[in-house]
């Protein structure tokens, strides 16, 4: 009778697995992820680096909510492709956010989608990575990753990324800036 009982709990928390909550944002990384931003060219407001940054914190709140985040992200994909979850793939995130910055409509960042073992089924993942206007080149952006940590936002310098080896994917991009 136990063994039945077992069995089913377990099969109840493998189907379901931990549901995650928004992560707070704690003022630490919001100022991490400001100060990359405003790296990336000084001439750059602060302000308008500090807004993007809560944008992508608070979007990245929004989409943990909006996709039922479970944890780990792998399991989460899991769920997703056998139907139990609607979205929360990597490419859901990163579209996600891309759509949303992009019509913010920032004055001095533009953002770009980028991929690693693009057409790999089981390693394939996206990612945003956020650049100047005036630099189109996404090797010097930033990276924002909020799918590898099943909703708690990933950042760093794409080149300091040595998880994945990053491809820029003009053809994703849902519009051109």
């Amino acid at each position: 009778m136990y063994r039945y009982y077992f069995k089913y709990l377990l099969y109840i928390s493998l189907l379901y697995g931990c549901s995650v909550k928004p992560v707070e944002v704690q003022e630490r990384q919001l100022h991490q992820l400001t100060v990359l931003l405003q790296g990336l060219d000084t001439s750059i407001p602060r302000g308008e680096s500090l807004q993007l940054s809560k944008d992508i914190f608070d979007k990245t709140g929004h989409l943990t909510k909006e996709f039922e985040l479970t944890k780990p992200a792998l399991w989460h994909n899991f769920l997703v492709n056998v139907g139990v979850k609607e979205k929360g793939l990597c490419y859901h995130w990163s579209d996600a956010l891309y759509l949303y910055l992009h019509e913010k409509k920032y004055v001095h960042f533009s953002f770009h989608l980028v991929g690693a073992d693009i057409g790999e089924y089981f390693f394939e993942h996206n990612a945003l990575v956020i650049v100047t206007k005036n630099d189109c080149s996404v090797e010097d952006g930033i990276l924002i990753d909020p799918w590898r940590d099943s909703g708690n936002l990933y950042f760093s310098k794409l080149k300091e990324d040595t998880l994945y080896q990053w491809k820029h994917r003009r053809k994703r991009e849902c519009f051109s800036p």
